[in-house]
């Protein structure tokens, strides 16, 4: 058998993520690949911890991005600032809170449980509860954004919180970045990490990260190594720190930077703030065609987070049939739910450059014709 060339059909990814990549993207990626130690690419990289630092509203010098995923810039945040012995609290929504617990586990910290339910937001008096109980914490831990149900909390409420009682903060962003407002240095968060695929609608690959100085001083104060080589801070920033010169740590994924610069250079074009409001305009759109529909949102609106919409499945329809339909007859991909909420949620995204007017008049009337 001979394998030919793949070549992917062209997809409206209205999903948790991916998020559609404009062609403008596409085309700094297929831009001829350097060495990584190039000193053209390494210019490109103090451009993108600039960019970086206006998407995330900071001045921390110790922001960059993880070459992997959203799951690896979690990890990163966990294993240089968790060791064994740490009690770490954790606000859990969904699924991700319980990968955050997981993360703490296998550094040899414990984790304490605040649950909310799914499709709510991290409620501040639980949080604040935990921590009068647990006065030895060092960390406080909680999704922003949590993808799995589209519910956003407080983060600015929760954050300070943690600070009162002595805590620093890591705070998943994965979902939020750029889609909705973010205010690192205002709100005081200590560690953050993100991807690209959502909101920066950038190919998958890539996690943005950034740590404050509290967050750097906790990492040098260390009494035992990062549990991991790949991700310790003290390793990685060699390649990434100080102005135009680097020490070789690996080699850096050259041609998916070009897509993150790339994405990070639209979002400057677009401006922030203005960002953050097309996200929401055309939320609203969405909402009020499906409201129209007759069909429900999970979350209470005013938790809702505008660039993932989680919906009810209306009674007696097959959820996998509905979506198959629509990438098969449409080409349209959207979510399904997940764990509990399997089989009775779909999630819809309007991230990045798929947050569009065409794409929501797209999808609400794909939706009616299957339905």
């Amino acid at each position: 058998m001979t394998i030919a060339s793949f070549h992917p059909p062209r997809r409206t990814l209205m999903g948790p993520g991916p998020s559609d990549v404009s062609d403008r993207i596409l085309q700094a990626m297929a831009r001829p690949t350097i060495g990584h130690l190039d000193p053209a690419f390494i210019g490109m990289m103090d451009e993108i911890k600039t960019l970086l630092q206006y998407a995330f509203k900071t001045k921390n010098e110790l922001t960059f991005a993880v070459s992997a995923p959203g799951s690896a810039g979690m990890e990163c945040c966990f294993v240089n600032l968790v060791e064994p012995g740490d009690k770490v609290i954790i606000c859990q929504n969904g699924v991700f809170g319980g990968r955050m617990q997981e993360n703490v586990e296998r550094c040899g910290g414990n984790a304490v449980m605040v649950q909310d339910a799914w499709g709510s937001a991290v409620d501040p008096e639980k949080l604040e509860a935990a921590l009068v109980k647990n006065p030895d914490a060092v960390l406080v831990a909680f999704v922003h954004a949590e993808t799995s149900t589209g519910a956003q909390s407080d983060a600015k409420t929760l954050v300070a919180l943690a600070h009162k009682h002595g805590c620093l903060t890591i705070v998943d962003a994965v979902t939020s970045l750029t889609g909705t407002p973010l205010l690192v240095d205002e709100w005081e968060i200590d560690a953050i990490y993100s991807g690209s695929q959502k909101c920066l609608s950038a190919p998958p690959g890539l996690s943005p990260v950034s740590f404050n100085a509290r967050a750097a001083e906790k990492i040098r104060q260390r009494s035992s190594k990062v549990q991991s080589w790949f991700l310790d801070l003290n390793l990685v920033m060699g390649y990434w720190g100080g102005e135009g010169r680097r020490a070789y740590h690996h080699t850096a994924p050259v041609n998916c930077l070009y897509g993150l610069h790339e994405a990070l250079v639209i979002v400057q074009d677009e401006g922030l703030e203005n960002a953050w409001v097309r996200h929401h305009k055309n939320h609203l759109a969405l909402r009020d065609g499906l409201q129209e529909m007759g069909i429900s949102f999970l979350v209470p609106e005013r938790d809702r987070l505008p660039q993932l919409n989680t919906i009810y499945i209306p009674e007696g329809v097959d959820d996998a049939l509905v979506r198959q339909r629509l990438l098969t007859e449409f080409d349209l991909e959207i979510g399904s739910g997940l764990g509990a909420l399997a089989g009775k949620v779909w999630r819809i995204g309007l991230m990045g450059h798929g947050s569009s007017e065409k794409n929501v008049a797209f999808c609400l009337n794909s939706l009616k014709a299957v339905l």
